[in-house]
């Protein structure tokens, strides 16, 4: 049975996370504080931008297309940061180790990316900032969804395997599966009782639109990704 060390981090998740702490890093403990500001705002993403209000905002017109991806490596704390990367840590590790650094970079990117499209279209043209990565995050867990469960179940008396040589589920399985439908609706019931208690989720600094938008992106998206399935052409798993 082959085993990962269970802190043999890829790098392409270590040098994500570096990435993190270095801009928080920039943000608020090298820049003085108006400048601080200024980027943050120019980084994190905004809905108005779109509607209009791109000229008034830090970054002007370029962050209105720069955002969706800008905001992903902005957290507002401390803990954001180390909350966060915790999470990319614990689902980042098995993508990474079945797939490149550039298409577990733009698999990562396009979660985000997913995120703030949801995020806009509940908000409008919403003047709140949104920052952070767990709408990317959200979507690595999605996507573990699709081989995970199978590793788990497939073990037997022997104990998990090495999860890079874990099949992918096709799409249809992965929704028959109920094991991960529960889960699934799990997920998708926290998120949306977030945005019905008044308050929490801007008082928590929870973005559940960019959650769930990641999630689902992950989801469904990631059988284009696989690095078996991309191999074998196993065209089912990319459904």
């Amino acid at each position: 049975m082959d085993q990962q060390p269970v802190f043999n981090a890829p790098g392409v998740v270590v040098w994500l996370l570096m990435a993190f702490f270095a801009v928080h890093l920039l943000l608020w403990g090298v820049l003085p504080a108006g400048e601080s500001e200024w980027l943050v705002v120019a980084l994190a993403f905004i809905p108005a931008r779109i509607f209009g209000g791109a000229g008034d905002l830090p970054g002007g017109h370029v962050a209105a297309l720069t955002s969706f991806v800008t905001y992903q490596f902005v957290h507002g704390n401390l803990p954001h940061l180390i909350v966060n990367s915790a999470w990319c840590l614990a689902f980042g590790s098995p993508i990474a180790r079945r797939m490149d650094a550039w298409r577990f970079l733009i698999f990562f990117v396009l979660c985000g990316v997913a995120g703030a499209l949801l995020y806009l279209a509940v908000n409008g043209d919403a003047r709140v900032l949104m920052v952070g990565a767990s709408g990317a995050i959200s979507g690595l867990m999605g996507a573990a969804f699709r081989f995970v469960f199978r590793n788990v179940r497939d073990a037997g008396a022997s104990g998990p395997s090495n999860t890079a040589r874990t099949p992918l589920l096709s799409l249809a399985e992965t929704l028959r599966d109920r094991r991960i439908l529960a889960v699934i609706v799990g997920w998708t019931v926290l998120n949306v009782l977030l945005a019905q208690v008044p308050g929490l989720s801007e008082a928590a600094g929870i973005a559940w639109e960019a959650h769930l938008g990641g999630f689902y992106a992950g989801l469904f998206l990631y059988g284009f990704f696989d690095g078996p399935a991309l191999l074998a052409g196993d065209a089912a798993s990319a459904e």
